[in-house]
């Protein structure tokens, strides 16, 4: 008899073969199964509970699958095409989670049936190619040179995003906030440069968007509220130096003989503290910024040579100030002139619901904005968050890359109408496959149904009737339970989402498809062993 050989450690779990890539694709299904409800303007939201009993309600597929906290080594690659299409494009996140599940849906039955995974492969890439071609052919590219229809196309792609998000009502003045906030920064367009601060309290249009910088009051002193809370035409110090007296170090040792040379130690101090206000003073800064503490006795200070001082300012805020304003942040105030001291016409503190916030407006390098968004709930405020960050990046998007297509599940149902067409040339398996990826594509818009509780099956046929006569950009009209052109209907996306949705599908697909085993090491000093052994132990009763 041979000896046996053992090639992995014990305990290690291994399962191959038909029966484990079966069971990655019924994962991936269960993850779905989770986001599906979510797609469309009548998604509905999802309440998550972390462990640490904090609960987000949201509508955004990456933030959901980020929450879910997913084990199955398959099912993560949703995950992390979620995440990748949150990075790249902003919005579209479930759509392309929809997209690989259902790719993977309708080619289950062809594994099951012993057909090749490497063959179903191939044909997922061939019917990817051609849906990227066909996406580029139909997109309707923008004129950049009229301003006005530039800026209506952004607001409408804009509004799109919006469409399925918890402020869907208010989706008109919220496009116009984002687009003003997107056109106001430089031409690479920095993400970090728009700032969302959240008051709780007020209605959702008492929101607001400051051109330029708006931060909450720091911590204050006593004294601040001598300062002056308003000036036109200001100059602004940007400092990184601590302005307060220090408590002496418990492991300083200072030895003296009298009094008076103690006095001299606490004399000095307090001389070092005077002559670096005094030189702020100098400067002709009326604005003192600082990322470390202003103290008391400094607040008294400024205020009573009318400057406003503002200490531990968020590193954030302080470099969009300085982006904003102009100016360098100082370490030292030796050198303080008028080359490193930030301006802007106007400074005023202003109450906002029950903060207190400083905004500098009438910034001379005005490349950054801030949007000050109120409402009820802290759960609502973020969402809002959330749902603006999406429209954001479709708006930035949307300049970088100047195409459109029409939303609404119109692009699928005509990139699925061209496969069905493209499979019936070609002859064998492929064209069964190529069908099957045809039918998948049809995912968006029966979801988009099913989440509005309309008939599925009867509108997918009005859909495939309209697309078969030439009308592609026929969509689902979800206010009137209709179909309708949502090209004309200014339902617009950029083409960028629905390629990188599509790519990410597609990989996500081929890598679920391409694994047929999984080998699970079982941990190192492994549970197994962590467990006491059954039976009775020492010193256990009978």
């Amino acid at each position: 008899m041979q000896p046996q050989i053992i090639l992995l450690k014990e305990g290690t779990d291994t399962s191959q073969g038909k029966p484990q890539l079966v069971s990655n694709i019924n994962a991936c299904q269960s993850i779905v199964d989770a986001v599906r409800t979510t797609l469309g303007p009548r998604g509905m939201d999802k309440l998550i509970v972390d462990t640490k009993g904090n609960a987000t309600i949201s509508n955004d597929g990456a933030t959901i699958m980020k929450l879910l906290d997913i084990v199955h080594p398959a099912a993560k690659t949703l995950v992390d095409i979620a995440k990748s299409q949150d990075a790249e494009v902003g919005d579209g996140t479930t759509s392309v989670v929809l997209l690989a599940g259902e790719f993977l849906k309708q080619l289950k039955p062809f594994v099951e049936e012993g057909v090749h995974p490497r063959i179903i492969i191939k044909a997922v890439r061939k019917a990817l190619n051609l849906c990227v071609t066909q996406i580029n052919e139909l997109a309707f590219k923008i004129e950049k040179h009229d301003n006005e229809k530039h800026r209506a196309l952004l607001e409408k792609c804009a509004a799109t995003a919006l469409n399925s998000k918890l402020i869907h009502q208010q989706k008109e003045f919220f496009s116009k906030m984002v687009v003003d906030s997107v056109t106001t920064l430089d031409a690479l367009l920095p993400l970090n440069m728009i700032g969302i601060k959240k008051v709780t309290g007020g209605a959702l249009e008492d929101s607001m968007l400051v051109e330029g910088v708006a931060f909450k009051k720091t911590f204050a002193y006593a004294g601040f509220e001598m300062q002056p809370k308003s000036y036109d035409n200001v100059k602004i110090a940007l400092l990184n130096i601590e302005l307060e007296l220090k408590a002496e170090r418990d492991n300083a040792e200072v030895r003296v003989d009298n009094v008076a040379e103690y006095q001299k130690v606490v004399d000095a101090e307090w001389q070092i503290l005077y002559d670096k206000m005094a030189k702020i003073h100098q400067s002709g800064a009326q604005v003192v910024l600082s990322k470390l503490p202003i103290g008391d006795v400094a607040t008294q200070y400024f205020a009573d040579r009318d400057m406003f001082c503002a200490g531990r300012v968020p590193e954030e805020d302080l470099k969009r100030t300085q982006k904003a304003c102009g100016g360098a942040v100082m370490t030292t105030v030796q050198d303080i002139s008028d080359k490193v001291l930030g301006k802007c016409a106007h400074f005023e503190e202003r109450q906002i619901g029950r903060e207190r916030f400083n905004l500098f407006q009438g910034c001379p390098n005005a490349k950054t904005c801030t949007i000050i968004l109120r409402g009820g709930a802290e759960q609502f405020l973020e969402e809002t968050e959330r749902s603006l960050h999406d429209a954001i990046m479709i708006v930035r998007r949307t300049i970088r890359n100047d195409s459109v297509v029409a939303g609404g599940g119109a692009i699928e149902m005509e990139l699925s109408k061209m496969l069905r067409n493209h499979s019936r040339t070609i002859a064998g398996k492929e064209q069964l496959l190529i069908g099957a990826m045809a039918k998948a594509l049809e995912v968006i818009p029966r979801q988009l149904c099913d989440n509005a509780g309309f008939d599925a099956t009867n509108i997918l046929n009005k859909l495939r009737q309209k697309h078969a006569q030439g009308c592609q950009w026929y969509g689902v009209d979800i206010m009137k339970e209709h179909i309708a052109d949502n090209f004309e209907a200014f339902v617009w996306e950029p083409s960028v989402i629905k390629i990188n949705a599509l790519t990410a599908a597609c990989e996500a697909t081929c890598m679920i498809l391409s694994v047929d085993e999984t080998i699970k090491s079982p941990r190192s000093g492994g549970e197994e062993q962590r467990q006491p052994p059954m039976g009775r132990g020492m010193g256990r009763p009978f």
